[in-house]
């Protein structure tokens, strides 16, 4: 399961993507790359790493490299402009910028007198990576690195002492580690104890940090990822049920076939039973909605609000 690490793909070596959703909510990730998300209309609820608030029309969302984030705004309406680059954009030398909150609010951009240089920028990023006129890219990129820098001059930086900020960065790497671990041992017995011994944290407080940067508990994460391989494999290939169950870290048939259906909402046997296409819609993230937006040769997945829930 590798949607949690976002690899992302690009059109060229040029490493800026650019696109617009509207009433959206996306998974929970994390990538090396920045993020700018603006908020052109409407409102949407962000976590990100240690961060939680919701963004209205006219502020701008920074995700710096490597921060777990997330957007559960299954309640709002909203129209939000991405772009995501690589860091070498701003400095070949990049680690992180340290803000002190990732959300720079419409107020803010006016005393910093950046509202107008935000539309700028978005409007010279997507038209010049359409277009492809020559010299595109060193327009994007003087683009992109003359708006990042001005934003660092003004934005405020955390005053957390150097040692806390290494401390949280290394803390966020572990948890990366972690995620991988579990990628490729899920068949393995992997319990909280376990899982909390590779952060050197005591298991109620790996709880917390866990569910604060991944959106879920951990056990129920666990479970979506053996689900998630699972369901693959039932798609896939035509290993007996209880053969899967135990390859995915299953005990025994009768609680795979239990948590199966919590997951997906299907027992085994009805998912196997499934066209293509509806299977495809299963996702170790059991949202409110059924309906996925792929991201072209992506591998985030933004979730479409449910009308019902949209204010």
């Amino acid at each position: 399961m590798k949607a949690f690490h976002e690899v992302r793909s690009y059109a060229s070596d040029f490493m800026v993507w650019q696109s617009s959703y509207e009433n959206i909510s996306f998974l929970a990730h994390w990538h090396q790359e920045l993020e700018l998300i603006y908020v052109r209309s409407g409102a949407a609820h962000f976590s990100i790493s240690d961060d939680e608030f919701t963004a209205r029309a006219g502020d701008l969302v920074v995700v710096d490299t490597g921060e777990f984030h997330y957007s559960d705004s299954y309640e709002y309406r909203n129209h939000l402009d991405f772009i995501i680059f690589d860091p070498s954009i701003v400095s070949s030398h990049y680690r992180h910028s340290h803000f002190a909150s990732p959300l720079v609010t419409a107020a803010q951009l006016e005393q910093y007198k950046m509202t107008d240089e935000v539309e700028r920028l978005f409007s010279t990023v997507t038209d010049e990576l359409h277009g492809k006129q020559p010299y595109y890219q060193e327009i994007v990129s003087s683009a992109i690195r003359g708006f990042f820098c001005r934003l660092r001059r003004s934005h405020p930086c955390s005053s957390d002492p150097d040692v806390i900020r290494s401390h949280r960065m290394s803390m966020l790497y572990d948890m990366q580690q972690l995620l991988t671990y579990i990628d490729e041992h899920y068949s393995e017995d992997i319990s909280l104890s376990f899982a909390a011994q590779k952060m050197n944290f005591s298991e109620s407080h790996f709880s917390r940090i866990f569910k604060k940067l991944v959106g879920l508990n951990f056990v129920h994460y666990l479970n979506a990822v053996r689900v998630e391989q699972a369901a693959s494999m039932l798609r896939t290939t035509g290993t007996r049920i209880s053969d899967i169950a135990l390859a995915c870290g299953f005990d025994n048939i009768r609680s795979f076939n239990r948590t199966f259906k919590e997951y997906t909402g299907y027992t085994p046997t009805q998912f196997q039973q499934l066209s293509g296409s509806e299977a495809q819609l299963i996702s170790y993230y059991r949202r409110k909605s059924n309906q996925k937006e792929y991201v072209e040769n992506d591998s985030l997945t933004l979730v479409k609000n449910p009308e019902q829930y949209i204010n």
